[in-house]
């Protein structure tokens, strides 16, 4: 699986931020209501969510609601909170800033999605752009290895002519199905538990209009998390565009 600095970057600001954001208001905790300072640490619970996860973010509502204790109220620097309206406060920070997080988090998993249902879709019109252009085959199929293996997020990508069920090469494979699960012999392969199935390339049927031409080999990067299902599906689709491609006399798939 891929590792990005991200996410530990955001779990470091979920409690460095509200820390010294607290801090930097100390001066003006005799100006500032105590229900102002919650809200302005809520701030720092928004920001830290945005740029991480909802862990990250109920991190930064934890250390938000501790670091309004110990610096804003009495008896200050200490963690024991006296008077009855400071208590409600920090709770209700708390509870603010982990709804305000998941929230946050929420939405930035719905922009991910979006991008990656765009991008998806970009790469669908880039193929059939190009196949009702009447290129040689040989183009096409080179095209949808290269997008196969962005999309999958593959190692490599290799097309070979045949036909796995006939048993030529790869008929002994893992098969990427069109509805976009795997199935490994008879039976279909966990892929969200257990990953891409070990040491082995998966066949992807190039298929359109009852012609299967050949099939793509596909070889994963080694203990990669496998692709979401909305990625397999338009794998599944890239494969078809290269299978009408190769028909005679050729024409765009386009499933309903």
């Amino acid at each position: 699986m891929r590792m990005s600095l991200r996410e530990p970057f955001a779990v470091a600001a979920g409690f460095l931020a509200p820390f010294l954001l607290a801090l930097a208001l100390v001066p003006a905790r005799t100006s500032l209501t105590h229900t102002n300072l919650a809200l302005l640490l809520v701030v720092a619970v928004v920001a830290v969510s945005a740029l991480g996860n909802r862990s990250a973010g109920a991190l930064a509502a934890l250390s938000a609601a501790a670091w309004f204790d110990f610096f804003h109220t009495e008896p200050y620097q200490s963690f024991h909170i006296q008077g009855r309206a400071d208590i409600e406060t920090a709770v209700l920070l708390l509870a603010v800033g982990l709804v305000v997080s998941q929230l946050a988090a929420h939405a930035r998993l719905l922009g991910r999605a979006a991008l990656a249902d765009a991008t998806h879709l970009e790469r669908l019109h880039t193929v059939i752009r190009l196949a009702r252009g009447g290129p040689p085959p040989e183009r096409l199929v080179r095209l949808v290895e290269r997008e196969l293996t962005e999309v999958l997020e593959l190692r490599s990508c290799r097309f070979v002519p045949g036909d796995p069920a006939s048993g030529a090469p790869g008929g002994r494979l893992p098969r990427l199905e069109p509805d976009g699960t795997v199935q490994v012999a008879d039976w279909i392969w966990d892929l969200d538990r257990q990953g891409w199935p070990p040491e082995t390339e998966i066949a992807l049927a190039a298929e359109a209009h009852g012609s299967r031409p050949g099939h793509f080999l596909l070889t994963p990067v080694p203990e990669s998390a496998p692709p979401p299902l909305e990625a397999r599906l338009v794998a599944a689709d890239l494969a078809a565009q290269a299978a009408a491609a190769l028909e005679p006399g050729g024409r765009p798939a386009v499933r309903a």
